[in-house]
């Protein structure tokens, strides 16, 4: 028993021993025994990089600043509730003693005015009550509340509209307001910080940040003049006609729309992190005119303009596919008096480049009317410069490459046109001697649904020749009736005769 115990004590010895050796090595290995480290924590905390004072400062700096400009210019955003009135058809049967007789009360009653409401923004840009919003807003509107930021409400009159930059003003009765600085947009880059304030969702007084995505965004067309900042700065439904904010707390532009994943640009949908403003820079002549005469004047080119395409750059002999393809001319017109022909290619536009035809419209439709302005072009690949001075854009025109406004009234509605350019004569294979406007657009449930499809081209309405867009519409806005067309369909001339219904005989 002795030996047996003798042994066994010797066994435990020996595991004591490399139980304690792998136990040191262990603990050397963490740093514990390290003269240097006091503990396993201390050592990881040593390890982890961190902020010393002083950027930990300049970081606390920054966010007193966003909170200065918050607390300047949240007083000066309202918040807009609109109401609608609509008017609702209601069948003259349920109004039949003998059908109610028979029917009884199983058909609800529907009210023939209904009431809607809608949530919106605004910013006030003048001590004395003005406010600027989206057009869209209050449009249609037969009542408009205002409520500040203490609370109080107003009622709001409007002082004019612009719908082709969708901006408005309103007008409330109080004075000593606090209100927004207007910046300038043409400073802001790419990158830069921006602020969105204004009322998403009916939560009062929001604001966000972001950083500006892009410049000049024309693409969606949400508007009809297109020259959009998009920012990343949430921007959601009841945002409209809020003020986006550089970091000098002046208003840089205007929110008005957002990419929606449910329903596209200016949709009701979530935000995806794509949100659309108007440049301050746009709006300060709407808004301006607005407050003056409660309208807005445009200057006005006479030339249909469209993308440079690498296709076109080739036949032109132009280099890349930066600035404005002009389609056609309008005889008479600013363009056509000052020797702008078909072909040219438009690359600046009274000092500022021009990039694309989008770009060149809204430069066009910011100049005043009368003025005279240095146009530099490409004629075939060797650089001109001409003075061009414009008149004031008529009023039924559109500004989507020479397309005409389509008629909303009469046996013509649902149609839009366009001005026939050279490269539409080209490849439709209409003679040069022949004049008329191209069908681009059909409302099939239109009286000229059945008759007319795009690529058809318009002679005659009525027998009055038809030479331009604006020609068409002021024919088709005084047509009454059933109206005789003269078109070229598939090639051959023909007569055709546009009920003022549908047929309803399909």
């Amino acid at each position: 028993m002795q030996r047996i115990g003798e042994r066994f004590s010797k066994e435990n010895r020996t595991l004591f021993l490399r139980v304690t050796l792998v136990v040191l090595l262990g603990l050397s290995v963490l740093g514990v025994l390290h003269p240097a480290n006091r503990g396993i924590g201390q050592s990881v905390m040593a390890a982890r990089p961190g902020l010393d004072g002083t950027e930990i400062d300049l970081l606390e700096r920054q966010n007193k600043a966003y909170e200065r400009i918050v607390q300047a210019i949240t007083p000066a955003i309202v918040y807009i509730r609109t109401e609608q009135v609509v008017k609702t058809e209601r069948s003259p049967l349920f109004m039949d003693p003998s059908f109610r007789e028979f029917f009884g009360d199983i058909f609800p009653q529907v009210p023939r005015e209904q009431r809607q409401h809608a949530l919106g923004s605004g910013v006030i840009f003048d001590p004395n009550g003005y406010i600027v919003t989206n057009n869209h807003v209050i449009d249609h509107a037969s009542t408009i509340e205002v409520m500040l930021t203490n609370k109080r409400i107003y009622k709001a009159k409007i002082v004019g509209a612009d719908p082709d930059t969708d901006i408005a003003v309103l007008k409330i009765g109080a004075r000593d307001l606090p209100t927004v600085p207007l910046g300038d947009s043409s400073t802001l880059h790419a990158g830069d910080t921006v602020m969105a304030f204004g009322n998403p969702f009916g939560l009062n007084f929001t604001v966000t940040r972001g950083t500006v995505s892009a410049l000049g965004r024309s693409q969606f067309r949400i508007e009809p003049l297109q020259d959009f900042i998009q920012t990343d700065a949430a921007i959601n439904p009841g945002n409209s006609g809020g003020a986006l904010v550089d970091v000098r707390g002046q208003m840089v532009g205007i929110n008005t729309a957002i990419l929606s994943g449910n329903s596209g640009p200016g949709g009701e949908g979530g935000f995806m992190g794509i949100g659309f403003a108007i440049p301050i820079n746009m709006a300060k002549r709407s808004i301006e005119s607005l407050v003056k005469t409660g309208k807005v004047t445009r200057g006005y080119l006479g030339a249909s303009v469209g993308p440079l395409s690498q296709e076109l750059a080739k036949e032109f002999k132009v280099s890349d596919t930066s600035g404005a393809f002009v389609q056609d001319v309008t005889q008479g017109g600013p363009a056509d008096r000052a020797g702008i022909r078909p072909g040219d290619v438009i690359r600046n536009f009274d000092g500022r480049s021009v990039t694309d035809s989008d770009q060149l419209l809204a430069m066009v439709a910011g100049a005043n009317p009368g003025s005279t302005v240095p146009v530099e072009l490409l004629r075939n690949g060797e650089p001109l410069t001409l003075k061009v001075t414009l008149d004031q854009r008529p009023s039924d025109l559109g500004f989507l490459g020479g397309h005409g406004k389509a008629p909303s009234a009469g046996a013509l509605r649902g149609i839009s046109v366009q001005n026939l350019t050279p490269v539409l004569r080209k490849q439709l294979e209409i003679s040069p001697d022949v004049r008329g406007v191209v069908v681009a657009e059909v409302n099939p449930g239109s009286p000229a649904g059945r008759y007319l499809e795009p690529g058809d081209l318009i002679l005659s309405v009525n027998h009055h020749p038809v030479k331009s867009a604006a020609d068409f519409n002021k024919l088709a806005a005084e047509a009454k009736g059933e109206v005789l067309l003269r078109i070229i369909h598939q090639g051959e001339a023909l007569f055709v005769v546009i009920p003022s219904e549908p047929d309803g005989d399909e």
